[in-house]
């Protein structure tokens, strides 16, 4: 298994398209983390990623009847860029399936590499079932994105650039994971090499595959994923990589979209470039075995996969990276509502810088404040102010890992409803396209009043809405029915703290 796949990688044609790109030591990121870190700049292929290695390589294996066909694929973003500059070089037909989600900037630095595309469904489940259809009809070979030996032989092509690069001690390489087509590439060649080398996958919490694969022993399919990271955002680990992984994976880290906001704001500061956040995910997990392991002078090597990110995204991961470095803290206080409260609580907080400070009256006896402090960057530092707080006698509720609060709440306070308005309160993801509001009012219809709604553009596939909704408890089911039926990911928020004591009805403050 190892050898045939060792032949593949030394044999793969990839540097008719890719370039060699090169191992950059992070010095900022090093000097803090007491290791030495290096960066594998795939960000810096011609398409901005490493999908155009295995691509390239699976398409100059096509025999002259395969060629003369063309070559279909379904893909989000970088995977069909690299599809289609690769058939573009070797002058083959192209078509792209992509959700009617994509943006319409990857839209059309697919058709500028000529592809031709066609938009289909929600999501990439959807583009894929679409595609594979079309490959069928159309008798055209469907290239897959990473559940194919020759795409992961392609993508192997980069441990061989590391190890020749870097052919002193290294301790572990940290890799992206979504379907898993890079890391067995990486992983069956660095083990045969240097088998002592650690190959460590990364993988946001909310998009596991190849973690819950490992420890259920088989593969698994997540029931949803999160779409932060959406170069990652897979279902299922490939069934070609999950058994190189099983064989040549060394132990999976999985970490959140703070942590990973926080490694795209580490590889600017180092490198001036900006990583998508699964370009930066193999940053993230590496800082989190650094902190775990309590790691010191080891050599750590990342693989920055990509710098395919929206621009309108970059606010959204500036606001995230102060938490994921833990240089903020958000809160809510109670605050007695007499002179001289607000004075007592700015002093308990010593030197300390406020980030954000949100406060409108509402009770006569107590101040709720939503309020952001600066942290010292050690995590502890959080535990260490709220316990200084409670001592002098404030009750306060953290909310520095409260989605609902971070997303949503901290933008809305002071909105407290009048009375109890018999609301029921959902967070969901509403997809990116024309018209998705008013269908989805439409398919509401008047059955059901909204009492609330909240929405903010995050420049991604889908967007975050909190949503209240009057209705009888004898409703519920019938309204989640509802949203299963569009197809919609939601939760429940009716108690999450941050609702409660911030824009929650009068009875509930």
């Amino acid at each position: 298994m190892m050898q045939s796949y060792i032949e593949k990688i030394l044999r793969a044609k990839v540097y008719d398209v890719a370039v060699e790109t090169p191992l950059d030591f992070a010095p900022l990121l090093s000097a803090r983390l007491n290791n030495a870190v290096y960066l594998k700049r795939e960000d810096l292929q011609p398409v901005f990623s490493f999908k155009l290695r295995g691509a390239y390589n699976k398409m100059t294996s096509l025999t002259e009847a395969e060629r003369a066909k063309g070559v279909i694929a379904a893909s989000a973003g970088n995977h069909a860029q690299g599809v289609a500059l690769s058939a573009k070089k070797l002058g083959i037909k192209s078509l792209i399936v992509m959700p009617s989600t994509t943006p319409e900037i990857k839209i059309n630095s697919v058709k500028a590499r000529g592809a031709e595309t066609v938009l289909f469904g929600d999501s990439y489940s959807d583009a894929y079932e679409h595609a594979k259809e079309l490959a069928f009809e159309k008798q055209m070979t469907f290239v897959h994105p990473y559940d194919d030996a020759d795409v992961i032989a392609g993508q192997g092509t980069i441990a061989m650039e590391i190890l020749r690069q870097k052919n002193d001690a290294i301790d572990a390489i940290f890799v992206p994971v979504g379907g898993g087509g890079l890391i067995a590439g990486i992983a069956v060649y660095a083990k045969f090499v240097r088998p002592e080398i650690k190959i460590i996958g990364v993988e946001p919490e909310d998009s596991n595959c190849l973690a819950q694969a490992l420890a259920a022993k088989r593969r698994v399919v997540l029931k949803q994923v999160g779409l932060f990271a959406d170069g990652v955002a897979v279902k299922q680990i490939g069934k070609e990589p999950f058994r190189l992984a099983h064989h040549y994976v060394d132990e999976v880290i999985t970490v959140n979209t703070d942590e990973i906001c926080a490694a795209i704001k580490d590889i600017f500061d180092d490198t001036r470039s900006i990583a998508e956040p699964a370009g930066a995910l193999a940053i993230a997990g590496l800082k989190k075995y650094v902190e775990l392991k309590q790691a010191t002078g080891q050599t750590l090597i990342a693989i920055e996969s990509g710098a395919n990110i929206n621009f309108d995204r970059l606010r959204y991961v500036a606001e995230r990276s102060l938490v994921g470095e833990y240089r903020e803290i958000l809160l809510a206080v109670a605050i007695p509502e007499v002179p001289g409260s607000f004075l007592k609580f700015c002093k308990l907080l010593g030197g300390r810088s406020l980030t954000e400070f949100n406060y409108r009256y509402f009770d006569a006896k107590m101040a709720q404040v939503f309020v952001g402090i600066s942290s010292s960057g050690k995590e502890s530092d959080r535990a260490q102010l709220i316990t200084l707080l409670q001592d002098q006698g404030f009750s306060v509720t953290d909310m520095t890992t409260n989605e609902l609060a971070k997303e949503h709440i901290r933008y809305m306070v002071g909105g407290h409803a009048p009375c109890q308005l018999g609301e029921v309160i959902y967070s969901l993801e509403f997809p990116e396209r024309p018209n998705a509001l008013l269908n989805f009012l439409t398919a509401l219809g008047s059955t059901w009043n909204i009492s609330m709604f909240h929405y903010r553009n995050h420049g991604a596939a889908f967007g975050k809405v909190l949503l209240g909704v009057q209705m009888p408890k004898s409703d519920r089911k019938a309204f989640q029915h509802f949203l299963d039926a569009l197809g919609f990911d939601y939760r429940e928020e009716n108690n999450n703290p941050a609702y409660r004591l911030f824009v929650g009805g009068s009875e509930q403050s």
